[in-house]
């Protein structure tokens, strides 16, 4: 399970990366403040890799690092995942939905950054459930937020899944 989760997080961690360096590259204006910021997250994305994360059995990730953890860094990338994204199917094909509404306007790096952490915990999902119906669904949640995501890094929708 442990595996899944890491895989599952470097996914997160390319999308996330190439946002970053279409950050840095200059795509989107951006100043050197929030470059250096956009830097120092990929660089706490690493750390949080690194020292490796668990999830419990209420769906909580915990920080394997105490100390990484304990920083203000830490404690808000946990705040995040674990308040900040739905952790139902339902809750998560609604938070789909309402994207996938408003699909003409660009997301907002919070909203970026939920629905690629979204992607992650869905994957997560679909590989840990038993029924094949569960795992589909869950599947089928992770490629809406694929293609949310995709829209937003490229511009418009590159494949159409219902």
């Amino acid at each position: 399970m442990k595996l899944y989760l890491k895989a599952c997080l470097y996914i997160f961690l390319w999308l996330w990366f190439d946002q970053v360096l279409q950050d840095v590259s200059g795509s989107i204006r951006q100043t050197p403040e929030s470059a250096a910021r956009s830097l120092s997250d990929a660089n706490l994305m690493y750390e949080i890799l690194l020292h490796g994360l668990i999830i419990d059995q209420d769906n909580n990730v915990i920080l394997l690092d105490e100390e990484l953890a304990s920083m203000r860094k830490g404690r808000e990338f946990l705040s995040q995942i674990n308040d900040g994204i739905p952790k139902s199917l339902s809750s998560t094909a609604l938070m789909v939905s309402t994207l996938e509404e408003h699909q003409r306007t660009p997301l907002t790096q919070a909203q970026f950054d939920n629905v690629v952490l979204s992607m992650v915990y869905s994957a997560h999902q679909a590989l840990a459930q038993r029924s094949t119906e569960e795992r589909e669904a869950w599947g089928g949640v992770l490629l809406q937020l694929a293609n949310v995501t995709v829209h937003n890094l490229r511009g418009s929708f590159l494949f159409n899944y219902a």
